[in-house]
């Protein structure tokens, strides 16, 4: 008879030498409920396997062995009856398959529906379409394109395969008539531009979907800057600022951007044209443009497309500009918002730095396991399974701060400055009004269904997230590496519109 030490309590157990390690990690699992896959039992040399030969360990009566391990939790009932596939409804199975449905081309839409689904990322806006109560008999052709918009997203939800968006299409013609135009040439109708849908949508939604105190749009999608303006032909003279509230921010493309931020900076570059009271005369004022408020969601638009008067048409620039997956934007604030958001983006550095070191460590304890399973390491492990942080690093919480009162208080707006790319919006092709559209959407990990398995080949194992490629009714799955080529340079999907939502707190 031996004794097992385990969690404080001895166990006293008979050793039948006879016996493989097996049968004698059945018993402790009858004394202590730790499944023998989750045993480390300590004998000498090593570890006890399974095909242990027992007599081979020279064990003593009463002699006292060491067990780690963890009650794994018992298996529970399921919350819901199983349904087999071939009983599910097509919404059922979409959902149970987190496969999104795309939007059916009909005829040269792809820039409508790569728009929809880069604006269906946005929660908000589902919410705001869910109370929204006119229908789509109303006299204002507005408020019927939001209501068939909304129709529209609740299919997209319900539905396991491509939708005809034939009632929204319609009204969005009946607002935005150019979006009817014929090609005279090859006849049906012409291609579009994506960033003038996405702009007439966000405007129609601005109007349409008001509340008491501002509308969606207002709150959400929404910021606001200012710009002092001054002129070198009369310096005595002082700047005058201009406020102005903003809906996208523009990111210009010559041979000096080479990424966004270049971009935009060269974007709220400002020269203008206006009289001069101390010179009597128009003159010339120049200035940089600063952001006071960040909405919650920012979008920004490549300028790719400059007009050929020779050709008539809109030619592209296809010039590579680099974007990032997580994009600081306190760098173009006021300094007064800047000091404001300070606390919160401190406060999100430290989380994201804490979870990335927990990702780590995660991953160095499952590498151990597996090596361990795969009889690498014959070394008994000098304490329990619990992985120490490096450094003391980990174990401690991201400081708790107190967000500015104003912050607090503006709902819809980002009051960290940081945020993460949710939708691209990409064109292919060589000018706007020909090629094609296609949407990106970020998918998270854990939200809205099942993962994808590492048998997917999508290079699953590190990542926190996903994004479906939304090519008309075609979805696919692709990583951030996919995204990333989206920079242009070449004959490839080029990023023309994206959509960044600010980073949570909680």
């Amino acid at each position: 008879m031996v004794k097992v030490k385990w969690q404080g309590k001895k166990y006293e157990v008979d050793v039948d030498t006879t016996a493989p390690g097996e049968v004698f990690k059945m018993q402790l699992f009858s004394l202590t409920g730790v499944a023998p896959d989750r045993q480390k039992v300590l004998v000498k040399g090593g570890q006890l396997k399974d095909d242990t030969d027992m007599s081979t360990l020279g064990l003593k009566e009463n002699q006292i062995l060491m067990m780690m391990g963890t009650v794994g939790e018992l298996p529970k009932a399921p919350a819901q009856q199983v349904k087999f596939v071939e009983d599910m409804s097509e919404a059922e199975m979409a959902q149970a398959l987190s496969i999104p449905a795309g939007l059916v081309n009909m005829g040269n839409t792809c820039y409508m529906n790569a728009t929809l689904q880069c604006l269906k990322a946005v929660p908000a806006l589902k919410e705001a379409l869910d109370v929204y109560k006119g229908t789509l008999a109303q006299s204002d052709a507005r408020g019927n394109l939001v209501a068939s918009l909304k129709k529209l997203f609740q299919h997209l939800s319900e539905s396991g395969e491509g939708v005809p968006p034939l009632v929204f299409l319609q009204f969005l013609r009946q607002v935005f008539p150019k979006f009817a135009e014929q090609d005279p040439q090859f006849g049906g109708y012409r291609q579009q531009d994506a960033e003038e849908c996405w702009t007439d949508l966000v405007t129609t939604l601005d109007h349409v979907l008001k509340t008491e105190d501002a509308s969606f749009v207002s709150k959400y999608m929404t910021g606001e800057m200012e710009t002092p303006l001054k002129t070198d032909e009369a310096p005595d003279e002082p700047s005058t600022v201009n406020h102005e509230r903003f809906r996208k921010l523009s990111c210009p493309i010559d041979k000096s951007v080479n990424y966004l931020a270049h971009g935009i900076r060269k974007g709220l570059e400002q020269t203008i044209e206006k009289n001069s009271d101390t010179l009597g005369r128009n003159a010339e004022y120049t200035g940089t443009s600063r952001i006071t408020r960040l909405p919650e969601y920012l979008s920004v638009t490549f300028n790719r497309f400059s007009w050929k008067a020779t050709e008539s048409v809109g030619a592209k620039i296809v010039k590579s500009v680099k974007f990032p997956l997580d994009f600081d934007a306190s760098e173009f604030c006021t300094a007064e918002l800047q000091d404001k958001m300070r606390p919160a983006k401190q406060f999100l550095r430290e989380k994201e730095d804490k979870e990335a070191l927990e990702r780590k460590m995660a991953k160095k304890a499952q590498l151990a396991v597996t090596d361990e399973s795969q009889g690498g390491s014959k070394e008994a492990p000098k304490e329990d399974a619990e992985v120490k942080p490096e450094d003391g690093a980990a174990g401690s919480e991201a400081k708790p701060f107190e967000l500015d009162a104003a912050l607090k208080a503006d709902v819809g707006c980002n009051p960290s400055g940081i945020y993460e790319l949710v939708g691209v919006v990409t064109h292919i092709g060589r000018s706007v009004n020909s090629g094609h559209y296609m949407g990106w959407v970020r998918k998270e990990k854990g939200v809205g269904g099942p993962d994808p398995s590492p048998s997917s080949g999508k290079n699953v194992a590190d990542s926190q997230h996903w994004w479906y490629k939304f090519d008309d009714d075609d979805v696919s799955l692709v990583t951030d590496e996919e995204i990333l080529k989206l920079c242009g340079g070449g004959d490839w999907h080029t990023a023309y519109i994206l959509l960044y939502r600010a980073k949570k707190l909680d």
